[in-house]
């Protein structure tokens, strides 16, 4: 009796929920292949040609990952973050495969510009990434879907007679439905879903579809017969965050059912120097990983000095031997300028990270963000 109460009010609680994203309409805009478009804008000639920007490393030769490929090349199965030579083996055929080094300044030049034109469409604009941001436009659509898909069309023809680059978007009540909409359709997409047409638009997708699911908890999910959205719908509460714990569980029970609650909040692209490596043998070894690491926070200090700022977030990057990424972060209690705060946190997160590391690391950076004007500190104590 108490059980059917309790799940009695979960019930109740959805439906609140449900009826709360209702009076939302929230925009997911995704480009695509964003590096290789932007290529593209410099170089027309390339659009008929399988291209992808890669990441050189300094050991020479076709040492490196791909950052992005179009969709040319995706046909060959080439794809951010596989090794350059593989990807060179896969488009071997192609005499006309185009290969580029990445050119980061050039890309968020280009990323600058396309933020401005989405921002002047937003109510509320919350940046993502170079090629990603969200926008609450439930005033500027008085609520209204079809309103929104006419805007929506428009955003996209903006970018495209401006920037001559295509992007895709997803339209409906709630982050997670848009983001998982945006890549519907892609490239070039616009899907809308209405909230009477969530449970419809979401059932027959993969459970991957889901943003955050990755491939063990797809693997979990399958071993419990579910391998579509739909299937997981006939998992109790309680077993899902028994399998996964109640933060994960939870998480996973609300967005199958499109759930989500997370307000669009005011953001824009956020400024962080690093500085990354690459090693001249993988390793995991700490003294020598610790040796690279204290030459790389001097060049990223230098560059705080240089630009008259401080930091508060300092974090690690590693790139491990099959290119899979790993990061570490700390927030410090104040902001600070020291070069001795830097090295201290960074040997700090670096331990951490090794604690339960098993690959072998190919790759290492460190970056320091938060930041703030040295200028505007009263005194020299509280920085250095």
């Amino acid at each position: 009796m108490i059980f059917r109460v309790f799940t009695d009010q979960i019930v109740i609680c959805i439906q609140k929920i449900l009826l709360t994203m209702e009076n939302r309409v929230i925009f997911h805009v995704d480009f695509d292949y964003f590096y290789a478009q932007c290529e593209e804008i410099r170089n027309p000639a390339l659009k008929s040609k399988p291209v992808a920007v890669c990441i050189f490393s300094d050991r020479g030769g076709d040492s490196g990952a791909i950052a992005t490929a179009n969709y040319k090349a995706r046909e060959y199965d080439v794809k951010s973050g596989i090794p350059i030579k593989f990807a060179k083996s896969r488009l071997k055929d192609r005499q006309d495969a185009v290969f580029l080094p990445a050119d980061f300044d050039y890309y968020s030049q280009i990323s600058s510009s396309a933020m401005d034109i989405i921002k002047s469409f937003a109510n509320v604009f919350e940046y993502v990434g170079k090629d990603e941001a969200f926008l609450d436009v439930t005033l500027k659509t008085e609520n209204n879907f079809q309103n929104a898909s006419h805007i929506a069309q428009q955003l996209k023809n903006e970018i495209r007679q401006k920037l001559k680059m295509t992007c895709s978007i997803g339209v409906s009540s709630n982050k997670l439905l848009s983001k998982i909409a945006s890549d519907y359709e892609k490239p070039d997409g616009l899907t809308i879903v209405e909230p009477d047409h969530t449970s419809k638009f979401l059932s027959k997708l993969e459970i991957r579809s889901i943003p955050g699911i990755g491939k063990k908890t797809e693997l979990v999910l399958r071993k419990m017969n579910c391998k579509k959205i739909e299937d997981l719908l006939g998992l109790d509460f309680f077993v899902i965050t028994n399998k996964f714990g109640r933060k994960t569980g939870t998480y996973i029970y609300n967005a199958v059912r499109g759930i989500d609650l997370e307000p669009v909040k005011e953001k824009q692209q956020s400024i962080q120097f690093s500085k990354i490596t690459t090693l001249k043998e993988n390793s995991k070894n700490f003294e020598f990983l610790q040796k690279n690491l204290l030459k790389l926070c001097k060049q990223v200090h230098n560059i705080a000095i240089d630009k008259q700022k401080m930091f508060r977030s300092v974090g690690i990057q590693f790139v491990n031997e099959d290119l899979t990424m790993k990061t570490k972060s700390k927030i410090l209690r104040n902001p600070t300028v020291s070069l001795e705060e830097l090295e201290k946190t960074t040997e700090q997160l670096l331990l951490n990270a090794l604690d339960e590391q098993k690959l072998l690391i190919r790759r290492l950076g460190v970056r320091i963000s938060d930041l703030s004007d040295l200028g505007g500190q009263s005194s020299i104590t509280n920085y250095f």
